[in-house]
């Protein structure tokens, strides 16, 4: 029955946000494109919970700097779904169809794409996004959301009540019904019905009975004074008019703690990927019955050469992609993607490398992200001064360094006046 309701079921995935808070690391490509944990891109998270759920129709809604997005989803993802079964996972770009205007918001990505929506006659559709990380079966939603007659149903995920203000709070009744919001808020009394000490707060997955859906899309594009935005607008106006149910995250990484990540900013992501370190990971790349796919790549396998006094290449607590080559280095607690090359006696400590990145001889790197493509020459040291480092890279509040090309001394010479206006 949940094959037959899922063959039902129209997903559409949100990734067409600039990504801002992301920034350098946004700067040419859209934030759901950023790598994750060496060999993945953000994205893919996602769309492993669409493939792993038996969601395979898929509309992904792109807007900005979407080129490398565009592309990873048509070599990675094209194949996995059986078109002549009339699955799909397809993009989107915005077309002007019913607006002349960019998506101004995630309801009005979802209205300007309103007959491409309608010419697959679902009966469901699920709104996602692109940028969180982690793994949830949609079809337990779906069961949840058909047993209870729902016209929309919310995905909540317990919080603390003091982190309420980062998220929407739903207040949910004694029979998972939703009775109220309240958009990020400094402090609520609401509870949740789930468990007491905790707070609901929306996960941003939506599911509509599809009429529901489009009569409401049509009515908020008409509105000259709305957002056009799901928690903002739609499911506010739907309250109290149409049976509007809470599902609560179930999680299928199988470990004790709930694990769902935003990683919409520089310090979220850069932590999300140190999780991939530890020892075990609270996150399970490994779990054979929930895989996280991607794109394949052509690299041959890791290699780890030299074995001197002073000059042994190893990886201790790190992720190391297929195509990289540690040369008489040591890398701590760090995350290296495809083709990544560290020659010898550099020290990386703490740091994400992008693909084909080239760290010379003797440089030491530490709390660092490395952006693809950039060439570190020997000798530099990085990371362990960020008053010297704000010079020449873009270094956040926290002390977390960024590296990119465009912004590299190392490529790209830039003017102080320049970087003080990134």
């Amino acid at each position: 029955m949940t094959n037959d309701l899922m063959r039902g079921t129209l997903g559409v995935l949100l990734a067409g946000g600039a990504g801002e808070r992301l920034f350098p690391l946004t700067r040419e490509r859209a934030k759901p494109a950023v790598p994750f944990a060496g060999q993945y891109r953000i994205i893919d998270i996602t769309l492993s919970n669409c493939i792993n759920s038996g969601l395979r129709r898929v509309y992904i809604m792109t807007q900005y700097k979407a080129l490398s997005l565009n592309r990873h989803i048509r070599e990675g993802w094209g194949t996995l779904v059986a078109q002549e079964l009339g699955e799909f996972i397809e993009i989107l770009p915005p077309m002007q169809r019913v607006s002349k205007d960019w998506y101004q918001g995630t309801a009005d990505a979802v209205y300007q794409n309103i007959y491409s929506i309608g010419s697959e006659q679902p009966k469901q559709v699920l709104i996602l996004s692109g940028d969180h990380i982690y793994k949830m079966n949609y079809a337990r939603m779906l069961d949840h959301h058909c047993s209870t007659g729902a016209a929309v149903t919310l995905a909540t995920l317990p919080i603390p009540p003091d982190e309420v203000s980062r998220f929407g709070v739903v207040e949910v009744g004694k029979n998972g019904e939703v009775i109220g919001f309240q958009e990020k808020p400094k402090e609520t009394n609401i509870r949740s019905p789930f468990n007491p000490e905790m707070v609901d707060a929306s996960m941003g997955i939506y599911l509509f009975n599809t009429d529901v859906l489009l009569k409401e899309l049509m009515a908020d594009a008409e509105d000259p004074n709305s957002k056009h935005d799901f928690g903002h607008n739609i499911l506010p106006n739907i309250l109290g008019r149409y049976q509007m149910q809470a599902f609560n995250f179930v999680d299928e990484n199988k470990k004790e703690a709930l694990y769902w990540r935003d990683v919409g900013t520089l310090e979220a992501y850069y932590e999300a990927n140190m999780d991939m370190c530890s020892i075990s990971p609270v996150f399970n790349l490994y779990d054979k019955e929930w895989p996280m796919r991607t794109r394949p790549t052509q690299y041959p396998p890791a290699k780890f050469v030299f074995g001197e006094p002073g000059r042994t290449g190893m990886a201790i607590n790190s992720v190391v992609s297929p195509g990289c080559i540690v040369s008489g280095s040591v890398v701590r607690q760090s995350v290296l993607s495809q083709d990544v090359r560290i020659n010898s006696f550099s020290d990386i400590d703490s740091s994400i490398l992008f693909p084909h990145v080239n760290v010379g001889r003797h440089c030491r790197i530490r709390n660092c992200i490395i952006d693809r493509d950039v060439t570190v020459p020997d000798g530099a040291v990085i990371g362990y001064d960020p008053k010297e480092d704000r010079k020449n890279y873009f270094v956040t509040p926290s002390g977390l360094t960024v590296v990119t090309r465009e912004i590299s001394p190392f490529e790209n010479p830039v003017s102080p006046e320049f970087l003080d206006n990134v």
